[in-house]
């Protein structure tokens, strides 16, 4: 999960619902739901009978990806239902109202379950708490899911989330690793992830939240208020400066992550076992 710690100014007044959820199929079709229901149909991330917990955290988007299930559900053909869930890990009631009253406003019927989560943290990661809570409303999600009867539990990763994440990866994590878009959850074997926002990139969701005018929530954080990751924001920060340059360097890494040469690299990772170059360069002698 990553936290929509960036706080938006709205300055436009709320739009009528009914123009809110028309602009997805109709101003905001090209750069929003085309991209949203291409990843559905290319990763197979919705098969008829699914039930699928959409993860709404109050931040901008979740509340576009639980719009987008809405609209997707009134015109698909597939046959699948959808809950709306929500973990309160411990919101100041400003926040809590805030959220309330968008998913009010957006007609979302919000399922939330509390926890404590931000109190933990607080106590055992307060110096770097943002990976571990992510991994604890995680887990927490899974729970709440599968007590739902979901076999699915959808979050709002967009495509700006999975680039920054690559290069987090190689850069800090020395290997490359991205988001995927679907993946059965640890410890939850009958749940599945799927991130059905991968292809959609996250000026374009900044648009549609000031152009409907909600002011959607920040992550809500108690323990580091309007922080985010610093690391994060390097990359961010990164692509931005490397796009002056070459503008569409975005989709180059996302490109070189569906298109990795397993002929041309020193080694990779397989169900829990490194595979060195060596291994690699022995196997394609024997074959050839």
């Amino acid at each position: 999960m990553i936290l929509e710690c960036k706080t938006i100014i709205v300055e436009n007044p709320k739009l009528p619902l009914i123009d809110i959820e028309r602009s997805l199929i109709t101003t905001y079709k090209k750069e929003i739901f085309r991209p949203f229901t291409k990843a559905i149909n290319e990763y197979n991330l919705i098969e008829p009978g699914d039930k699928i917990a959409v993860g709404i955290s109050g931040g901008k988007d979740s509340l576009i990806l639980a719009k987008l299930f809405q609209e997707l559900k009134r015109h698909n053909k597939i046959p699948f239902e959808i809950v709306f869930l929500s973990m309160d890990p411990g919101f100041r009631d400003i926040n809590k109202q805030l959220l309330k009253n968008n998913c009010n406003y957006l007609n979302i019927d919000l399922e939330i379950r509390h926890s404590e989560i931000f109190d933990v943290i607080g106590k055992i990661a307060k110096e770097n708490p943002c990976y571990m809570c992510a991994r604890m409303r995680r887990g927490f999600l899974y729970n709440a899911a599968k007590e739902l009867g979901c076999n699915k539990l959808a979050l709002g990763h967009h495509f700006d989330d999975v680039i920054e994440t690559t290069l987090l990866n190689m850069f800090y994590g020395g290997q490359f690793k991205t988001m995927v878009p679907k993946i059965k959850a640890d410890n939850f074997d009958d749940i599945e992830l799927i991130r059905p926002m991968m292809l959609v990139k996250e000026k374009d969701i900044i648009r549609w939240i000031k152009h409907s005018g909600i002011q959607a929530m920040n992550c809500g954080c108690t323990v580091v208020a309007e922080k985010t990751s610093s690391k994060r924001r390097e990359i961010k920060e990164l692509i931005e400066q490397l796009k002056v340059l070459h503008p569409d360097i975005d989709k180059s890494i996302y490109t070189a992550a569906t298109n990795v040469n397993l002929d041309a690299i020193l080694g990779y990772h397989k169900e829990g076992k490194k595979v060195h170059f060596n291994e690699i360069y022995n196997e394609r002698e024997k074959k050839s």
